[in-house]
Parts: structure tokens; C-alpha cells; sequence
């Protein structure tokens, strides 16, 4: 039996929010934590954010952005629908002090990390300001659900649509700069994103965590994809992250990675449309 989907909500164009029973995960996800999926036999092992948990109802949620061929066949399931298997919980859950200021920063569907982060933050006393960004209104994510936990949120969008424009570094500067007194800054989005929020706090000598989304496979260190440089070592995402010193991560390296498959990722997204075309025309 895999695991059946309760609730399919569309957030923005491509993004979507699915509710997902899992009993086991419900009972011990923590924020931070992610599951790995499959669609089915014939698909590919895929990490994604646990959104939040409802132990009581035995229930998970994702969030996910329909980028290549799993995520969209991901994407054409619908309530009632089965995914054939989750693993999970998996990595380290996000370290959560006690009576700081700590400022989240989200971009595009990182925001969907940030709401478990600042919901388990308030719930431990701290003061959470959330900064949410997204290249425009319309792709802007989980504003009110985050709104609704933090004590102060900000929003940038890249065309001004929505909230100041420009970038969230922007905000973030001007945070600082405003003589606001910042315990600690945790980022999760586009790794370009978190490489110059932590470019921004570093001087200012604030300490930032970095949520890292790097490749991965199986999801227990075996394989080695998820391998990361931070502070000149190798470091596992899957088992001592996902969440790193940001200012001791090199994004570059990172950044190199992230476009290995690339070729591959397009040749297989091709295929599926294709198929899916030919489907469509036999039907």
C-alpha cells in the first residue's frame, strides 16, 4: 500500500501543496526534516521539505514546484491518488533556540521551509521576523500562513508586485541596518539566494544558517550525492544537514553541481511530454 493523497491545493502556477497520510512521519517530523518519495516503480527518488505534520490525523504536508518529470507526475496526481513510497523523517531537524530573535529568510518555494521553522520558533519563545521573497505576486507562497506565526514579515518581489522591490538581501540589509539586534538568520531558497543573504550577514557577524538542497539519492549518506564543502570538509546534506554554516558553505561548488544533470534532467522531462502526447493521441 503506498501512501494516499487527502488534500491537493494549488499555491501559484506549477506549485502545489499536497496533504499526504503517513502516520509514522507524522508522529516524529520535525521542522527542517524532509522525506524522500517515489511515484511509482519506474520513478526516481526525489527529497522534499516536510511543510508540517498533523499527528493526529496521521497526516504530512508537501510542497513542490512542478520543475522536471517527477515533480510533474507528481503533480497530475489528485486526491484520493497513492504515492507508491515515502521515507522519512530524514536529516537533522533545525536547531531551535530559546528566547532569540531569529530572522527567516525565504525565497520562491523555500517558503515552504520557512512556515514549520517559524512555527517551531514561536513555539519555543523566540521573537521570528520572516522575509519572503519571489520574482512576482502571483508566485509568492504561504505569505498569510506565515504571517499569521511571525512577529513581523516582510515581502520583496523582484517586479515590485507585491511588497518592496527588489531582492530580500535588500530587506535584510536594511534590517541590520535599522538596529534591530538579530540573533541568528536561517535561509532556505534558490542556492544563489542563500549564498548572498550569508554574504550580507557575514560582516555584520551574525550567525546564519544555510538549508542546503543539493542532489539527492537514498537519503542515509551511502550514496554520496548530497556530498557538500563546508569549512574546507566534506559534509553529507542528507545525514549532518540539510542545514550548514552558511558562511562556511561553499554555494559555488554547490552551484557547479546542481547543473551536472542538467542534460540529463531536460532529456527525460522531453520524453515525458512526449509521452504523455502520445497517450493523449491514442486516447
Amino acid at each position: 500500500m503506498g501512501s494516499k493523497i487527502v488534500l491537493v491545493k494549488e499555491l501559484a502556477p506549477k506549485t502545489k501543496l499536497f496533504e499526504i497520510e503517513s502516520e509514522h512521519i507524522a508522529k516524529r517530523g520535525l521542522a527542517g526534516q524532509f522525506i524522500i518519495l517515489r511515484v511509482d516503480d519506474d520513478g526516481e527518488r526525489i527529497p522534499l521539505t516536510i511543510a508540517s505534520c498533523d499527528p493526529q490525523r496521521g497526516t504530512i504536508t508537501l510542497v513542490f514546484q512542478e520543475v522536471g518529470k517527477t515533480t510533474e507526475m507528481l503533480g497530475a496526481l489528485g486526491v484520493g491518488d497513492e504515492i507508491l513510497d515515502l521515507a522519512g523523517p530524514l536529516g537533522m531537524a533545525t536547531d531551535i533556540p530559546k528566547n532569540k530573535t531569529v530572522v527567516c529568510v525565504g525565497g520562491g518555494i523555500g517558503n515552504a521551509v520557512v512556515w514549520p521553522q517559524v512555527r517551531a520558533l514561536k513555539e519555543a519563545g523566540n521573537k521570528v521576523i520572516a522575509i519572503l521573497g519571489a520574482r512576482n505576486k502571483n508566485l509568492l507562497i504561504l505569505e498569510d500562513e506565515i504571517r499569521d506565526l511571525a512577529d513581523q514579515t516582510l515581502i520583496t518581489t523582484d517586479d515590485g508586485s507585491c511588497g518592496r522591490k527588489g531582492m530580500v538581501t535588500h530587506a535584510l540589509e536594511d534590517l541590520i541596518e535599522s538596529g534591530e539586534v538579530i540573533d541568528e538568520v536561517i535561509t532556505i531558497g534558490p542556492v544563489v539566494m542563500m549564498k548572498f543573504v550569508c554574504k550580507t550577514t557575514e560582516p555584520y557577524g551574525i550567525p546564519t544558517q544555510a538549508s542546503l538542497n543539493p542532489i539527492m539519492v537514498d537519503g542515509t549518506g551511502m550514496c554520496g550525492a548530497c556530498r557538500v564543502t563546508v569549512g574546507g570538509e566534506t559534509r553529507f546534506a542528507c545525514v549532518e544537514g540539510p542545514e550548514f554554516d552558511g558562511h562556511l558553505v561553499d554555494f559555488d561548488e554547490l552551484i557547479t553541481r546542481l547543473a551536472y544533470y542538467q542534460p540529463e534532467e531536460r532529456a527525460a522531462s522531453d520524453d515525458y511530454h512526449r509521452c504523455k502526447k502520445l497517450d493523449l493521441a491514442e486516447s
